[in-house]
């Protein structure tokens, strides 16, 4: 029986020669690598640092995909543009031949593991991608100079024309890896158009115009030394179409949308990595920011109240929050970096939307004019806004409802209800329903809103009676000079 002393030499041996062998493959192909006269070009997915995705990655991934896939053997197929097509591209450590100039070259996909060791919850997130180039060395300036830059426009230009747009959202930290897996995506197939926008036509045509002036004034942009981007602010109530406005922008520009979930971000580092691994031709989404985060000014006021207890009273602690852990928190100045700072010129052709309920609950600094260019306000549904969904639900005009139509102006005028509430009226519940009664229903349930709307005011305006008889001219001295403060503080929240 083999004893374990003579075990453990024969394993230490084994390790001697594997290490030889190693060592004299290595040299060996330093050798052959030497007498080659071929050159090889590695194209990465990421770059040192893996912070951003590589452009040049993408667009020989997409020229491959577009002029050399017919010439692989082992592909992958998705589904293209529009839904209609397939798209083809060439699989993982596959081999395709190309020539330009007359000059043969080899192309290499190829995905290793690192070279070192890594801890992840995730296995297979942390293989490095790449493309490798093989060309004689001959040939090493025109493959550099001219066939690399024609990849890149070539690749570009296939990319532009096969891209299927994308609605991406943002994964929580813990989630990351370094591949990049930051957001997710999914087709994005919205039907909203400024056709179907319940909006006055004038406002659609002067946001259209300028949303095609954004589009086609990089050049602009560079003169003046702006950042090519533009900040929109939707304020409005809800059920007032400000999701609807923002697919129609996507869609009438062609941009993909990133719905950026600001609950799911820790600190201001994690949202800029946000932003940078954003794409150009994109629309980023902040919606209900008011609900979202705590950008409101709020923070400089519990610090004042934790300064009025003395240290045996304790403040009640938010949950999931650590009461000292600033240092880790999305700040509005880290808010105000991602709009306008440094790093917002990072790439261009981006569109930045904010959407809130209620305007005046957002800090001032934040929707001022060069970070949110343009507030547009999502009203109640008027008249001009109830034509465009008569048209749309029923497919008729004016001239053909004359009365109704009148009436149900009428009624818009005096009642605030939403576009959302108006077009649920108007849709037909089944197919005997015609144009007629759905107006007649529209109008039965205006009268309804503008009575229930009577008695709320009525009933508050006996409340606000009721409460300030009850209140001594201390306490009415006392109040006002909170509002006072209050409105002091706002002036000063202000940059």
């Amino acid at each position: 029986m083999v004893s374990s002393a003579a075990f453990a030499s024969v394993l230490a041996s084994l390790a001697f020669f594997w290490s030889m062998i190693k060592s004299k493959d290595l040299w060996m192909n330093k050798i052959s690598a030497y007498f080659s006269p071929y050159v090889h070009i590695a194209i990465s997915e990421y770059g040192a640092e893996r912070f951003q995705r590589s452009e040049l990655f993408d667009a020989v991934e997409a020229y491959l995909s577009e002029d050399c896939a017919v010439r692989a053997r082992k592909l992958k197929a998705e589904i293209g543009r529009g839904r209609k097509n397939i798209q083809i591209s060439v699989d993982d450590s596959q081999e395709v031949s190309d020539t330009f100039r007359n000059v043969p070259l080899w192309w290499r996909t190829v995905k290793e593991k690192p070279s070192y060791n890594v801890i992840s919850y995730h296995p297979g997130d942390e293989d490095r991608r790449f493309y490798k180039v093989v060309f004689h060395r001959s040939h090493r300036n025109m493959v550099v100079h001219k066939y690399l830059p024609h990849v890149l426009e070539a690749g570009r230009e296939a990319t532009a024309w096969n891209r299927q747009r994308r609605l991406f959202t943002n994964n929580p930290s813990h989630r990351w890896n370094s591949s990049g897996a930051i957001w997710s995506p999914v087709a994005f197939h919205h039907p909203a158009t400024f056709d179907t926008l319940a909006m006055d036509p004038t406002d659609k045509e002067t946001i259209k115009g300028e949303l095609m002036a954004f589009k086609d004034r990089k050049e602009y942009y560079s003169k003046v030394g702006k950042a090519w981007k533009r900040g929109y602010l939707l304020f409005g109530p809800p059920g007032t179409g400000k999701s609807t406005m923002i697919a129609a922008m996507a869609n009438y520009l062609e941009y993909d949308v990133y719905d950026l979930e600001l609950t799911a971000v820790k600190n201001n580092t994690e949202l800029r990595k946000l932003f940078i691994e954003t794409t150009g031709k994109s629309i980023i989404v902040i919606e209900d920011i008011d609900c979202s985060v705590d950008l409101t000014g709020k923070r400089k006021d519990k610090k004042k109240a934790r300064e009025k207890f003395n240290d045996n009273t304790k403040l009640p602690i938010e949950p999931n929050k650590d009461d000292d852990d600033d240092d880790t928190k999305l700040t509005l100045s880290g808010m105000l970096n991602f709009i306008d700072g440094l790093w917002s010129a990072c790439g261009g052709e981006r569109i930045i939307i904010f959407t809130t309920n209620n305007k005046d609950k957002l800090d001032p600094a934040l929707i001022r004019p060069g970070r949110m260019d343009k507030h547009i306000e999502m009203s109640y549904c008027r008249y001009e806004a109830f034509k465009v969904l008569a048209n749309n639900y029923l497919d008729i005009t004016e001239h053909e409802f004359f009365e109704l139509f009148g009436e149900i102006q009428q009624l818009l005028e005096e009642i605030d209800i939403s576009p959302a509430d108006v077009a649920e009226k108007l849709m037909p519940i089944s197919t005997k329903k015609d144009a007629g009664a759905c107006l007649e229903g529209l109008v039965v349930a205006l009268k309804i809103a503008k009575q229930d709307a009577a008695v709320k005011v009525k009933e508050a305006a006996n409340k606000s009676t009721e409460k300030e008889e009850a209140l001594t001219p201390s306490e009415q001295r006392r109040i006002g000079e909170e509002e006072q403060k209050d409105d002091n503080a706002k002036d000063e929240a202000s940059y």
